[in-house]
Parts: structure tokens; C-alpha cells; sequence
């Protein structure tokens, strides 16, 4: 790895929101980088060996904890994970005594997904170690945020362009609960795109507008017009504690995806999604399985190495760096 790719000096990963271009763009250089020890023969290397990540989730994760955890192992960290469910929390050991337990096995990274927002920054009052927000409440997922700049960077060439600046980014459906749309926001506006929030009123958080300095539509037609990339967002009835939609049947025809509303955006336009989707509900299958416009699975593939890159950064010398100098994100 080329030393100067560690430009990151924080000693933690909370959130997008405050990240320079410069940070950014060391996690995706690595990224980069790291994708190709995917591809190999023998998927390893030894970056991180002696090393300890744990993975400590309070949130069924399918995807993201295994990500984590294959990104650990491939750079030869000792990686250990811990559900909820299946840990002292679920005997009602507080999140703090479990921070005491895990202090005492000094671990180099902690990452944490937790169902209140902030839980990640609570932990960076009470651990030594590296912290990594793996999704908190309904607050911010940077990863997430990462591996989908990382998927569109990779197709920048075929929408003619060099950088973000001036791509037209809608990111639709359920704003309100989504983590990965603020994360997104804050990031490709550092980055210099144009955001918009596409959704119905009852989905948007209140002040959008001014609070990520973007444009909110509360028509599908008009807000996927001319965008060069669309980001559908799972529709998380799961955190609905109110009748936010008159049925899912309808808020597919007023709000899904189909193939008919994706021909107004830029006919490169691509089509994301961060997982599960739910067919028939956010986005129609032949929108989500065609080839030519629908980049799931790379957003899927993309997730590893930035992973990878993330917990390179955080465990390496730009920690360290920070430490010395004081700072912390």
C-alpha cells in the first residue's frame, strides 16, 4: 500500500457528515486497491495480522456484518463477533458495562451497528480502540455511503464524466428512516453533486431542504427527471410506529421504480439500491435485474473492499497519528 493513500488522521468512522474530499478519497484509493486481493487465488494478505476487530452488533445484519467480518479476515485480523441476541446484552448487561468487558480485551476496532442513533459516539467516550458506526438508529451508515460512491466512481467514464461534480443524484423513497440516505447527502454534496430527496411528505424528515441544502420532490415523475443516478431506499416498516402510507400496494404505484419511470432519467442513469430489496415494493424485478442499469450487486461486491479500507485506515498508523497529535472524529 503506498503511504501516502493513509491520508485519513481520524481516529474514528461516525459519519460522512464533516468529511473532507481528501478523506474521502484515501478510502476509495484504497478500496481500489484492496478490490483486487478479492479477485486473487488466495484471498488474504497479511496488513492486518495481529490485529483484534470486533464486531458488536445490536441489529439483525445480514450483509453488512459479513462484510465486516470477511473484510477482517482477509487482512489476517483476529476478528470476533457479537450479537445482541446472543451476548450478556440480551441478560440486560447495559451497553456500558458491555463497553468495560470489551475495553479489557483491547481490541484495535470496534465496529458497532445499534438500533439508537449516537451509540457510536457514546463508544468513543469509553473505548481506547478505533470505532466504526456500522449503521446507528436512524442517523448515518458511512460505509454504506462509501461502497455507493465507490460503485458510482467506478462508472463515471460512461456518464462522461472525471468527478461528481454536477451529477444529478435522487435518492427516493423512505428518507425519514434512512441512515444511508443522510450518509449519502452529506458525502456527494462534499463531493459536489446535485441531491435531490424524492418521496412523499409523510416519508421526508421535516426541514430537508434546508438541513442537507438539496431539493426535495414530492413527485416521482418530476424528481427522476434528467439524474444520473438513482438511489431507492428500502422502505423500513420496521421502524414505522404510524400509518405513514395508505398500503404497500400503493405506495408501489405512486413511488416505485418501474421501468417506465426510468426512462426519464439520463439513459446512463444507474439504478441502487443498499439491500434487501423488496420487490414489488420499492422496485419492479425487471428494473432490479437489468444489466444494463442496475448496479446491486456491484454495490454488494464494493462493500468488501471499502471495508477493508476503512479498517486499514482505522488501524494503521493514521490512528496512531491522531492519537499523538490529540484529535478525534
Amino acid at each position: 500500500m503506498d503511504p501516502e493513500q493513509n491520508a485519513w488522521t481520524r481516529r474514528h468512522l461516525l459519519g460522512m457528515d464533516g468529511l473532507a474530499r481528501h478523506e474521502i478519497g484515501a478510502i476509495l484509493d484504497s478500496a481500489q486497491a484492496f478490490r483486487d486481493v478479492n479477485y486473487r487465488e488466495v484471498k488474504k494478505v497479511p496488513t492486518l495480522r495481529g490485529k483484534t476487530v470486533i464486531n458488536l452488533f445490536y441489529e439483525n445484519s445480514t450483509r453488512t456484518r459479513t462484510s465486516f467480518e470477511l473484510a477482517g479476515k482477509r487482512m489476517s485480523a483476529d476478528v470476533i463477533n457479537i450479537s445482541a441476541s446472543s451476548s450478556s446484552a440480551a441478560k440486560g448487561e447495559t451497553l456500558l458495562d458491555t463497553m468495560a468487558t470489551l475495553q479489557a480485551m483491547r481490541p484495535d476496532v470496534v465496529v458497532l451497528r445499534h438500533g439508537d442513533s449516537g451509540a457510536p459516539h457514546f463508544l468513543t467516550r469509553h473505548l481506547d480502540a478505533g470505532i466504526v458506526n456500522a449503521g446507528d438508529g436512524q442517523h448515518e451508515h458511512p460505509t454504506q455511503s462509501l461502497l455507493d460512491l465507490l460503485t458510482i466512481q467506478d462508472h463515471l467514464e460512461e456518464m462522461g464524466k472525471t468527478n461528481f461534480e454536477g451529477m444529478n443524484v435522487a435518492i427516493c423513497g423512505d428518507v425519514l428512516h434512512s441512515r444511508v440516505a443522510r450518509s449519502n447527502a452529506f458525502a456527494l454534496r462534499t463531493l459536489g453533486a446535485n441531491v435531490r430527496f424524492v418521496g412523499p411528505p409523510t416519508l421526508m424528515p421535516s426541514q430537508a431542504e434546508k438541513v442537507f441544502d438539496i431539493k426535495v420532490h414530492h413527485n416521482m415523475e418530476e424528481g427522476l427527471e434528467e439524474v444520473d443516478v438513482i438511489i431507492m431506499l428500502r422502505l423500513q416498516l420496521e421502524r414505522m410506529t404510524a400509518a405513514y402510507l395508505p398500503s404497500v400496494r400503493e405506495y408501489f404505484e405512486y413511488w416505485g421504480l418501474t421501468r417506465e419511470r426510468l426512462e426519464l432519467t439520463q439513459p446512463h442513469a444507474l439504478v441502487m439500491h443498499p439491500g434487501p430489496i423488496n420487490r414489488g415494493v420499492e422496485i419492479a424485478s425487471d428494473v432490479a435485474d437489468n444489466p444494463n442499469r442496475s448496479v446491486i450487486l456491484e454495490q454488494v461486491a464494493n462493500g468488501l473492499a471499502v471495508r477493508m479500507a476503512v479498517l486499514y485506515h482505522l488501524c494503521t498508523g493514521a490512528a496512531r497519528n491522531a492519537a499523538q497529535l490529540g484529535e478525534s472524529a
